[in-house]
């Protein structure tokens, strides 16, 4: 992981902590099923881009890492992991 990209990703995930936190305060006080909706909506959009700056992390030191040593077995592997994570997302 870059670590460069660490105090902006953990920055994010506290922010939809916080919208999590106000979706459950939003559903005890029986607000409006839309307004939940919509909230739940906003909080898989924020975690997608956390997912997509996460993935294109491991694409840009992982796996080019890999490619740069020249090793094959690495890459192989690593291509797999990425595979199976993919496969796992479509389940």
């Amino acid at each position: 992981m870059n670590r460069d990209n660490r105090p902006k990703l953990l920055n994010r995930l506290r922010r939809i902590e916080g919208q999590v936190r106000g979706v459950a305060r939003m559903i005890e006080e029986d607000r409006y099923c839309i307004d939940v909706l919509t909230q739940l909506q906003a909080v898989r959009v924020a975690l997608s881009r956390v997912e997509t700056e996460m993935l294109k992390d491991h694409l840009d030191h992982c796996i080019e890492s890999a490619i740069v040593r020249g090793d094959q077995a690495e890459q192989r592997k690593k291509a797999s992991e990425l595979i199976e994570l993919l496969e796992r997302g479509t389940r």
